[in-house]
């Protein structure tokens, strides 16, 4: 009898982790869009560059190993996090986006549960290798992802009033920040001052006009969780234009272009120059007959101000 080599053996268990990686691969190009992945690069540019400038105005930042590995890690996790948001509104999305994988069955939760636990490792560990305090953080954020899933669950409230689930979910972008900083830190690149932390204001702002912005409708909504349902339109366009002014003024109270020469503090006022976006997103919205709020402005909004506050970060200097 001739031997059998493994290759001519069909391994069940071997097709199986295939298939199921071929799904997870489907999963993240459909949910986890090329903009999303921008998006983290840009966050922890920016908000690693704007900590290092407003506590060390004196040197010049730059990007470092340690930066590049926050941006893996912060990617991956912000992958995590859309795992768990896709199971934890698998009810609403079955009723309002039946479209989606997890609701098609393209992929299942078993797998979604499975790719967490393995992201989880990856990147407690990554983090450790800059410190112990970053390994720490980033366990914080995965932890209070699956709080927040627990929380949706048990809590009718928490799943269905919008104004108290951004209340308890938005802690998850302020512990992703605080991660960052912390991090930055402890690897040098920020020194540990109070401005450190207070620029979690500028990208508290910047998010949340975008936040605001992307679910917003002069219609109502029965059933679907948009801002304009408890606070109205232009209650919900209000609190839109004022996170971004935020943003604004935050930036400038802690970068202050008037310490800079000409020509740097031109830089330096360039977020205000920003402010035209979500003022026209308002206007459109308000002349037009569309019933949602146009997002575009909003995105534009975020993706220029973080660009601007990146060249600040690479360019000022206070002597």
């Amino acid at each position: 009898m001739d031997p059998v080599t493994p290759a001519a053996v069909e391994n069940p268990s071997a097709r199986g982790l295939l298939a199921s990686v071929s799904r997870l691969a489907h999963f993240t190009r459909v949910m986890y869009k090329p903009h999303y992945l921008l998006y983290g690069i840009l966050w922890v540019l920016a908000l690693e560059g704007t900590a290092a400038l407003v506590s060390r105005p004196q040197a010049r930042w730059h990007p470092t190993g340690a930066t590049v590995l926050r941006i893996a890690i912060v990617a991956v996790v912000l992958l995590y996090l859309r795992m768990v948001d896709e199971q934890k509104d698998l009810d609403y999305d079955r009723v309002h986006n039946p479209d989606r994988p997890l609701v098609t069955g393209a992929v299942s939760a078993r797998e979604l549960r499975a790719a967490m636990a393995v992201i989880a490792v990856v990147a407690i560990a990554a983090s450790l290798t800059l410190s112990r305090v970053s390994a720490l953080m980033i366990a914080a954020v995965l932890a209070y992802g699956l709080l927040l899933w627990a929380l949706e669950r048990l809590s009718d409230p928490v799943r269905a009033n919008i104004l108290l689930n951004l209340v308890l979910t938005y802690p998850v972008q302020l512990l992703v920040t605080a991660y960052i900083v912390l991090s930055a830190i402890d690897t040098g690149e920020v020194a540990a001052r109070w401005q450190s932390a207070a620029v979690a204001v500028i990208f508290a702002g910047a998010f949340l006009h975008f936040e605001f912005a992307r679910k917003t409708s002069r219609s109502r909504r029965p059933g679907e969780l948009f801002y304009s349902n408890p606070l109205g339109a232009v209650g919900s366009v209000a609190a839109a234009l004022l996170c971004a002014g935020v943003a604004v003024v935050g930036d400038i109270a802690l970068v202050r272009p008037w310490d800079y020469g000409t020509a740097q503090a031109l830089l330096a006022w360039i977020p205000v120059a920003l402010l035209p976006l979500p003022l026209a997103g308002a206007g459109k919205f308000v002349r037009s007959n569309d019933p949602d709020y146009p997002v575009v402005p909003a995105v534009l909004f975020i993706l220029t101000l973080y660009l601007a506050l990146i060249a600040q970060a690479l360019l000022l200097t206070r002597r």
